[in-house]
């Protein structure tokens, strides 16, 4: 079984954002302060490049090439919200990015005929995707009294509305290529 045309869009898809994501805590790694977080955005970083190799290599041994993609997600992310101005906000919005990306993946794994290696990517990828999920809530719990709870709720409810939005205008733009997977899921 070979890759559709838009099974390759959108493994190529994933691995861009995968690709931009490894980038993206590659810069906040180094100015992390060094202590716990610094160490877990670390190993969040080179997480990310690892998911951007597995999606090449799921690629690859399904006889394709990943396809050149213009932007990512996270593209969409800092047009509409800007770039984030302080660690809280940062974690913030990977919280609700990383919540996206599961419900995205678990919404992928209840396609029909999904080809068994890319359920394997996707099922090997969300082991990590999970602990990112957890150390980012334990940072934000931690951050609590310097940022304020109220206020890092509000923060993530105005990304997680930002998401919804970013996630609607995908959906638009790119409608055929991904409206196998259906709505978006809340996270």
């Amino acid at each position: 079984m070979s890759l559709t045309e838009n099974d390759l869009w959108l493994l190529s898809y994933y691995r861009s954002s995968e690709i931009n994501a490894a980038l993206f805590f590659g810069r906040v790694s180094r100015m992390v302060r060094p202590g716990k977080l610094q160490a877990e955005v670390t190993h969040h970083f080179a997480d990310e490049a690892n998911h951007a190799k597995y999606w090449n290599e799921c690629i690859n041994d399904l006889d394709a090439d990943p396809i050149k993609m213009r932007e990512s997600y996270q593209d969409q992310y800092l047009e509409a919200i800007g770039t984030p101005s302080n660690m809280m906000e940062v974690m913030a919005i990977t919280q609700v990015l990383e919540k996206r990306v599961i419900g995205q993946y678990h919404r992928q794994l209840r396609v029909p005929d999904l080809h068994p290696r890319v359920k394997q990517t996707i099922e090997r990828i969300m082991l990590d995707e999970r602990w990112h999920i957890q150390y980012v809530r334990e940072a934000l719990e931690d951050m609590a009294d310097r940022y304020g709870a109220d206020h890092i709720e509000t923060t993530i409810k105005r990304f997680t509305e930002a998401d919804q939005e970013i996630y609607a205008k995908t959906l638009a733009e790119y409608g055929d290529r991904v409206a196998f997977l259906g709505g978006p899921e809340q996270g």
